[in-house]
């Protein structure tokens, strides 16, 4: 069966969908790169995307930051098949990670770092620690030590969180974008098409788009739509669709009103 991916990026700056294609380009090897200038990519530990910071073309433009949820998944799963404690250990160790990371969310990128600096990073610097220790005494047959490995291999990209407050601790955000895609894979017709797999992905950024944006998707898709039937939007005027210019065009209408 020849395989067909869907890869979905996220990204704060919205000037690049403005002009035409989002800046990246998948390969044939299944690896995602991106053409920016320079900046971080979130993304879980597969290979593939490691291999954009090897890249000559790309070497010291491209930060990348892993996924802490899906490394404390696996001693979650370590957990819940030997009883480990010291993977109970590291579970609550990350907790602690996430309980600083609810109490800063919504703040500034700068006081994000600042706090991150401050709380967060002692609280990492123990964890490896306790992975360092703890590491030498296990078997490496043992699925705990493949969870430390996974760990300690990825840390540079695991606490990258820690000096940018633009980056997020996980890809939860990518995830949840994703997640109605492979549910719906089996009930869909022609979800293995190439050309249907297109529409899937055009459709999907609408949708997770408006949400980004704080739309009703359905709302948004149905104005949008009514616009581009009725000729009230022009060809050229189809940038004011977008999720960020349809808000701000909709939000001035309601002032003008009131």
């Amino acid at each position: 069966m020849d395989l067909k991916y869907v890869f979905c990026q996220i990204q704060t700056n919205d000037a690049n969908l403005v002009h035409g294609r989002p800046p990246y380009r998948v390969l044939n090897t299944r690896t995602l790169a991106h053409l920016m200038p320079s900046g971080g990519v979130h993304s879980i530990g597969y290979a593939a995307y490691a291999s954009l910071a090897g890249d000559a073309k790309m070497s010291g433009q491209i930060q990348l930051a892993y996924c802490l949820v899906h490394a404390r998944r696996n001693f979650v799963r370590v957990r819940k098949t030997t009883n480990s404690p010291f993977a109970a250990e590291v579970i609550e160790r990350i907790a602690a990670v996430y309980a600083i990371e609810e109490r800063i969310r919504g703040l500034g990128a700068g006081e994000r770092r600042a706090a991150r600096q401050a709380e967060t990073k002692p609280l990492m610097e123990a964890l490896k620690a306790r992975l360092i220790a703890v590491k030498d005494g296990i078997s490496r047959r043992s699925t705990l030590i493949k969870a430390i490995d996974y760990m300690l291999e990825r840390w540079q990209g695991l606490t990258a969180f820690l000096d940018d407050g633009r980056i997020e601790p996980d890809s939860n955000t990518v995830e949840r974008s994703i997640r109605p895609i492979a549910i719906g894979k089996k009930n869909s017709l022609f979800s293995g098409d190439e050309g249907g797999g297109e529409t899937w992905a055009v459709l999907s950024s609408l949708l997770n788009t408006a949400k980004l944006n704080g739309l009703d998707p359905e709302a948004y898709l149905v104005d949008v739509l009514e616009r581009m039937v009725s000729g009230a939007t022009k060809t050229h005027q189809l940038h004011e669709l977008l999720a960020w210019n349809w808000k701000a065009a909709r939000e001035a209408e309601k002032r003008a009103v009131a």
